[in-house]
């Protein structure tokens, strides 16, 4: 990759990690913002799914936007949407202001996502993007690990400095990016691999090539939210582990997760395939959400639990690389299909898996298991398109 595109990957990441450290840091205070504001619990869940909601009906029109109007443009208008969004929530005082607040911010995702993961198609060649978009994925994960822990930091100062903080980093982000970045040139080999014949549009999300890639983003989300949403209620009521045993499970499960992507990513990648990647992940995480059920000690369960981000860490970047070398001219369109049904896998993961827990604590989890074994069974019949097998051979 020549120096220049290094220079602007390094921004595109900082940017991510910028917008998902602003969002972790938040976590720490939400309780206490909730309680100053008599705020119930199902109000807090229906603010969370305001912001994945939105994500959702916003997403494939994003997507279409960023090829039509330009990668940069939409990177710039999500991250000011992301600082007016956090600033908002820092400002508010009703909980019809924060709802809003929530529902920006699942515009300036649904902005965001798409045009970066475009961008990097456009300054990438096939054999490079795995090893960029395994960064990507680094850079999404590492800040919202470290966010709550930088939020929590803040607090001490005042429960909403840390919303100031992150429209700060935003606003920081956008005019660090409006300065340096340059709307990129379409890559020609995107345009090459473009599969003539097919429809464009909503039609293509049918198309076999598309359409199993999209449904194992909806299973994978799926599986992740409703393990991540309920794991502590889960470690609480059936271990009796405390706040911190639980987070030091789900950060070091994290950062564990971040060091996969970016050390063994790409390996990976080169070995399997992204298609082969997806299902040995697929099992791995099938296996270890099954253990979690089973294990007693905290010493096991903190090595299951450390372990069974891997899997779904290395589902999300294999996902976007597939795509990305199958979507030709249509990376916007391709990024905003990625985001729409992460997004649903987001809304309705953590809402069954409520349900079922209310039945017996490990039934979300047997749910999960069910519905990652039948994308196992997907990608076995998942074929890759002859342009990506001429491309392995050269």
């Amino acid at each position: 990759m020549q120096k220049k595109n290094n220079f602007t990957l390094a921004l595109l990441l900082m940017n991510l990690f910028i917008a998902f450290l602003g969002i972790g840091l938040v976590i720490p205070v939400t309780p206490t913002i909730m309680n100053e504001l008599n705020l119930s619990g199902s109000v807090v869940g229906y603010m969370v799914a305001a912001f994945a909601f939105m994500q959702l009906i916003v997403s494939p029109i994003a997507g279409k936007w960023t090829d039509q109007f330009g990668r940069k443009r939409m990177i710039l208008i999500g991250l000011f949407i992301f600082s007016f969004s956090e600033l908002l929530f820092g400002l508010g005082r009703h909980v019809g202001v924060l709802f809003l607040s929530r529902i920006l911010g699942g515009v300036s995702a649904a902005f965001i996502m798409p045009a970066i993961t475009a961008f990097i198609a456009d300054i990438t060649t096939l054999r490079e993007r795995p090893k960029a978009l395994g960064y990507m994925s680094a850079a999404i994960t590492t800040g919202f690990v470290i966010g709550p822990g930088i939020g929590g930091f803040l607090a001490e100062l005042g429960t909403r400095v840390p919303f100031f903080f992150a429209a700060g980093f935003g606003l920081l982000a956008a005019v660090l990016s409006m300065i340096t970045l340059k709307e990129p040139a379409r890559n020609p080999e995107n345009i090459e691999k473009t599969v003539a014949g097919h429809p464009k549009g909503w039609k293509r999300v049918l198309i076999p090539m598309y359409f199993i890639a999209f449904m194992i983003i909806l299973i994978s989300s799926f599986g992740l939210a409703a393990f991540e949403s309920l794991f502590s209620l889960f470690a609480d009521h059936k271990f009796g582990f405390t706040p911190q045993d639980i987070a030091i499970m789900i950060t070091g499960g994290a950062l564990i997760g971040a060091v996969a992507q970016v050390g063994l990513f790409d390996r990976l990648t080169r070995w399997l395939g992204e298609i082969g990647l997806i299902r040995y992940s697929l099992v791995l995480s099938t296996v270890l959400l099954f253990l979690v059920t089973i294990v007693e000690s905290y010493a096991m369960t903190l090595l299951v639990t450390w372990t069974v981000f891997i899997g779904f860490d290395l589902i999300r970047p294999a996902l976007t690389t597939y795509l990305s070398k199958i979507a030709g001219s249509e990376q916007g369109f391709v990024g905003g299909m990625n985001s729409m049904f992460t997004s649903i896998g987001n809304v309705f993961g953590p809402i069954i898996g409520g349900y079922l827990f209310d039945i017996n604590l490990n039934y979300p989890f047997y749910f999960a298991i069910v519905i990652l074994a039948i994308g196992i069974g997907m990608t076995l019949v998942w074929k890759k398109p002859a342009h990506l097998k001429e491309e392995a051979i050269q």
